[in-house]
């Protein structure tokens, strides 16, 4: 006879799943330093590395929702979307990347356009999306930034434009071109008039975006350690078959060489914005 008997039955330990504590998506490795941190501390300090002070990419909306006032803002043109004017297709077709896109992010193109206040101050202000197609300018983005030009001039709120986007969009080619000038010319008007414009470039703004709106600001400004430049370094280094210097095309090199007029951390762009717009209103009186 066995000299040990159970005398309950065990139950059977419950699976992997089960056991482990959950902590998938509480931490976060740092791109700039490397080290791990809680989530809800990058949040609080923006998205900004607390160690470090590397620039975590954001959504169009969370920027709006940092620089509004109570987070606030009343969206414009919305319901615009791009016709598809060329029928392309690449990997797939245009169109079907489109409902892609517009199903991942919530939104019908690559900017929202909103107007909200900023410390009291009422300001039309655009915010481009990266995630939409690399926040690609077509024939809806230059759209809506032309209509809030015109609103801007109708009322003489102040214009930001928050820069996200690797370029024109080639799935719209000449039209998406187009846009470089329809912008600039509507510009042009709003420097007539005297009403402010501030040009906010985040991480990456280049190409068609670079060579049009995002350097025509009364107030060019970036966030830390954006790429800042028409063509990428890596296409640079093999036209010119030379070995670029450090941080080159980085806001602070761009700053160094006079394309920019200020650097500003993300914790302290709405009081510089505010503090800018004040500037400007005071100057025009």
């Amino acid at each position: 006879m066995d000299w040990f008997k159970r005398s309950k039955k065990v139950e059977r330990v419950a699976d992997a799943d089960t056991r482990h504590v959950r902590t998938e998506g509480l931490w976060i490795k740092c791109d700039g330093c490397r080290q791990i941190i809680w989530r809800k501390d990058l949040e609080e300090n923006l998205n900004c590395c607390p160690k470090c002070g590397f620039h975590f990419k954001i959504d169009a909306r969370t920027r709006l929702r940092f620089l509004m006032d109570e987070g606030e803002w009343t969206e414009h043109d919305a319901g615009l979307v791009s016709t598809d004017p060329l029928e392309f297709v690449d990997s797939k077709p245009y169109s079907e990347r489109l409902q892609a896109m517009r199903k991942a992010t919530g939104i019908e193109d690559a900017l929202i356009s909103a107007t909200g206040r900023i410390e009291g101050r009422t300001v039309e202000v655009c915010s481009l999306e990266l995630k939409f197609i690399g926040g690609s300018m077509g024939a809806v983005m230059g759209e809506k930034i032309t209509r809030a030009i015109e609103r801007s001039l109708e009322t003489r709120h102040p214009l930001i434009i928050v820069s996200a986007s690797g370029g024109a969009r080639m799935q719209e080619g000449a039209v998406s071109l187009m846009q470089l000038g329809k912008i600039s010319a509507a510009l042009m008007l709003l420097d007539k008039a005297a009403v402010p414009f501030i040009s906010l470039m985040t991480d990456p703004t280049t190409g068609g975006v670079t060579a049009s709106f995002a350097m025509l600001g009364d107030l060019n400004i970036a966030e830390p350690g954006a790429l800042i430049g028409f063509a990428g370094p890596r296409v640079i280094e093999q036209t010119i078959r030379q070995k670029l210097p450090a941080g080159f095309q980085r806001s602070e090199f761009v700053l160094e060489h006079g394309f920019l007029d200020a650097v500003v951390p993300r914790p302290e762009l709405r009081a510089f914005l505010a503090r800018s717009l004040d500037f400007f209103c005071e100057s025009s009186q």
